[in-house]
C-alpha cells in the first residue's frame, strides 16, 4: 500500500512537472537580444572583464554570517519550548553553542574576522 502510493505520487509529481515544463516552453517568447547576453549590474554597462576574481574574505565572511544565521534558526524553537525538554535538553544546547563557540574562535584567530 505504502509503495504503491508513493509510486503514484512520484509518477504524478514528475508528470506535473513535465507538463509546467511543456507549457513555459509552448508560450514563452523566443527572441535573442546581444543585450541579454551581457552582465549586469545595477543598470551601470559594464567595462572591462565581467569576470573578476574576489578576496576568499568576503566567501569567508559570508560562509561565518550564514553559520551564525543558522545557529538563531536552530535556537528560536528550542526557545519556545525550554521548559518542556528539562534539564537534557539545556545540555544539549549549551554543546551546541560551545561547538559554535570554538567555530568562532577558530575563525578569529585564522583572521576571517578582519576586513583589510
Amino acid at each position: 500500500m505504502n509503495l504503491t502510493l508513493f509510486v503514484v505520487v512520484l509518477i504524478t509529481a514528475i508528470a506535473l512537472v513535465a507538463i509546467a515544463l511543456g507549457i513555459a516552453r509552448l508560450i514563452s517568447p523566443r527572441s535573442f537580444n546581444k543585450q541579454k547576453g551581457e552582465a549586469y549590474e545595477c543598470g551601470i554597462p559594464t567595462r572591462g572583464r565581467s569576470w573578476m576574481q574576489f578576496k576568499v574574505g568576503y566567501y569567508l565572511f559570508a560562509i561565518l554570517f550564514l553559520m551564525f544565521d543558522v545557529e538563531a534558526v536552530f535556537l528560536f524553537p528550542w526557545a519556545v519550548i525550554v521548559q518542556d525538554v528539562g534539564v537534557m535538553g539545556l545540555v544539549n544546547v549549551i554543546f551546541f553553542i560551545v561547538i559554535l563557540a570554538l567555530g568562532l574562535a577558530y575563525a578569529w584567530k585564522k583572521g576571517a574576522l578582519e576586513w583589510k
